[in-house]
């Protein structure tokens, strides 16, 4: 049985990409395949997609440019019912709230909720990406990435974890497990240990809650 990515929301009517791989694809090894597999795909008929940076500005499909998430087609919604005819579309755009990448070949990868992804210096930084490689450690039960405030950078990443039990993983330890797996810049500032992070109904982590209990942290000097 073959398994096909997919992505969508409600207001799509649902659907907005499918990931098949092109022809030329084919002839890739496996495992570079599903590096293609694992991205959300290209757009179905019907359905149009970009991304842009804050001021607007449409970023090219290099798969490297990240930017907010716009959609647009003939089923996507135009207004939310009793909102008193105010339309959410930005010149007949769609804002999804997600922040993404659009390969050379047309590919969307979702990368990031927009009000979770962490701007530093002017570079966006994924909090999924940060989540996902603590995670991979042994000890680590759960992990949530948040931005907190930065004097020159304006946001910097700090990676909040429940440990398993028995787990003795310290700080400087995460820390270095993350050397080589992303870029520098991109490493938290620092570990904060916790026993629970704050879930909602549908087991997804609540990241506002969890920045107001750490309201007065201060990020390492």
């Amino acid at each position: 049985v073959e398994v096909l990515h997919a992505w969508g929301m409600t207001e799509l009517s649902p659907l907005g990409t499918l990931c098949t791989l092109k022809n030329k694809h084919l002839e890739l090894p496996p495992q570079e395949q599903m590096k293609i597999r694992l991205k959300q795909g290209r757009a179905i008929f019907g359905i149009d997609f970009k991304i842009v940076d804050e001021q607007g500005h449409e970023q090219p499909n290099d798969g490297k440019a990240y930017g907010d998430l716009l959609v647009k087609g003939p089923w996507v919604i135009k207004e939310y019912f009793k909102q008193e005819g105010a339309s959410p579309l930005q010149g007949g755009w769609f804002p999804t709230g997600d922040v993404a990448t659009v390969d050379p070949d047309g590919f969307l990868q979702i990368t990031d909720r927009s009000k979770d992804v962490i701007k530093s210096g002017g570079e966006w930084i994924s909090s999924i990406d940060v989540e996902n490689i603590a995670m991979a450690h042994p000890d680590v039960a759960m992990a949530a990435c948040i931005g907190m405030a930065h004097p020159k950078w304006d946001e910097r990443p700090i990676v909040v974890v429940v440990k398993k039990p028995t787990a003795t993983v310290t700080r400087d330890e995460l820390l270095k497990f993350y050397e080589g797996k992303i870029a520098k810049w991109q490493i938290p500032d620092d570990v904060v240990f916790v026993e629970s992070i704050p879930l909602g109904a549908t087991g997804k982590m609540l990241k506002t809650r969890l920045r107001e209990q750490l309201t007065g942290y201060q990020l390492p000097q």
